[in-house]
């Protein structure tokens, strides 16, 4: 994990950059198709739903729900939009759409003044800023 500084610009430039933004989308994907079939299962998409960390976050409710069960309907809801046909299986093309409609929904809400964030090494949002230190320093 590192702290980069970023801002809204980051985030779109490399979703923008096709190539730079599918080989990223390509690369994770096939990571996390582990039987290799070409389609992502609700097990295999899991690994990559909690690394959200959506859990770390205090919802501002006084009643603590049970967690596994909180766990459950959170991710059925976030594999589900992923899935877009309901097939039960995400695809390349699935999961590239909803990727990008998050890094822009990301990119919305920070805005356009830099902000530090920490990042997993891994991230999409640790390539966009890896690609932009790239491009500025060419």
């Amino acid at each position: 994990m590192s702290v980069e500084v970023l801002d809204a610009a980051t985030i779109f430039n490399f979703v923008e950059d096709e190539e730079a933004f599918n080989v990223s989308i390509s690369d994770r994907f096939a990571r996390l198709d582990t039987d290799q079939n070409g389609l992502l299962s609700y097990v295999e998409m899991l690994k990559e739903l909690q690394s959200l960390r959506i859990f770390e976050t205090h919802f501002g409710i006084d009643v603590k729900p049970d967690p596994d069960e909180l766990a459950r309907c959170v991710y059925d809801s976030l594999f589900m939009q992923f899935d877009h046909d309901s097939n039960g299986a995400i695809d390349l093309e699935e999961f590239k759409e909803e990727t990008k409609k998050m890094m822009l929904a990301m990119a919305n809400n920070i805005g356009f003044l830099p902000i530090q964030m920490a990042l997993e090494e891994d991230s999409f949002l640790k390539k966009a800023v890896e690609r932009e230190s790239t491009k500025v320093a060419v």
